[in-house]
C-alpha cells in the first residue's frame, strides 16, 4: 500500500492508497531528524537547528533519497500520471518516501523506522547547504554569486500553451553561466533556474 499513489487507487474501484501512511510517515521523519539535529549538534542554536531540519526534510530533499534507492520504479500509477512523468515527480516521489517510512513503523517498530529515516538521510545531513538551496534557490543564488564577486541574477520568462494549461521557461544569467528551467508558473519556473545554476556554481566554488 505504501507504493500505491491514489491515481492508481481510483482507477482500481477505490482500493487502499498511501496517503494516510505518507501522514504517519511525515511525523516519524520530523521526530527522528530533530532529534539526531539536536543531540549532534550542542553549539547551534533554535533557528539553525530548524533550517537544517526543513532543509532535510524538504520536498526536493526526499525527492533526492527516493531516486537514491530507485523507488520510482516501483511506484503504482494510474495512467494521467504514468503519461505525465509521475514515476519522477518530486512531490510524487517525496509523498512515497514517507509512506515508506510509515509503513516501516507499523510493521517493524519505531526503532526501525528512526534507523531507517537516518540511513536515508544521512547524506542530507552531511551536506545542508544544498538542500537548504532547494528550498529557496533565488536567495541561495544571490547570496553565492555575491560570495564569488559575480552580477546579481538577471530572470527572463517565456510563457507557452493555452491559458488553462500554461507553462513557463525562466531563463537566469549570473557571471558566465546561463540555465533555463520550466514550471506552471512564473515564479516556480524561476526557481528551477536559480536551483540548476546554484547547484553548477556551487561545484566549481
Amino acid at each position: 500500500m505504501a507504493l500505491t499513489h491514489r491515481s492508481y487507487a481510483y482507477e482500481h474501484g477505490g482500493i487502499p492508497h498511501n496517503e494516510r501512511l505518507e501522514f504517519l510517515g511525515d511525523s516519524v521523519l520530523g521526530q527522528a531528524v530533530t532529534v539526531m539535529l539536536f543531540t549532534t549538534h550542542p553549539d547551534l542554536d533554535e533557528g539553525s537547528l530548524a533550517k537544517r531540519r526543513a532543509s532535510v526534510v524538504s520536498t526536493v530533499a526526499l525527492a533526492e533519497v527516493a531516486r537514491g534507492i530507485d523507488l520510482g520504479s516501483h511506484l503504482r500509477l494510474g495512467r494521467g500520471e504514468e503519461q505525465t512523468g509521475g514515476r519522477d515527480k518530486d512531490s510524487i516521489l517525496a509523498d512515497t518516501m514517507e509512506a515508506v517510512i510509515g509503513a516501516t513503523f507499523l510493521s517493524a517498530g519505531p526503532d526501525a523506522a528512526t534507523e531507517l529515516v537516518l540511513r536515508l538521510t544521512e547524506p542530507l545531513l552531511a551536506d545542508p547547504e544544498r538542500y537548504g538551496a532547494a528550498m529557496d534557490p533565488k536567495t541561495s543564488l544571490q547570496e553565492l554569486a555575491a560570495r564569488l564577486g559575480l552580477t546579481a541574477p538577471q530572470y527572463s520568462i517565456e510563457a507557452s500553451g493555452p491559458d488553462h494549461d500554461r507553462r513557463f521557461t525562466a531563463t537566469v544569467t549570473v557571471g558566465d553561466v546561463s540555465m533555463n528551467g520550466l514550471g506552471s508558473s512564473k515564479k516556480t519556473a524561476e526557481m528551477a533556474a536559480a536551483l540548476s545554476a546554484w547547484r553548477l556554481l556551487d561545484e566549481r566554488a
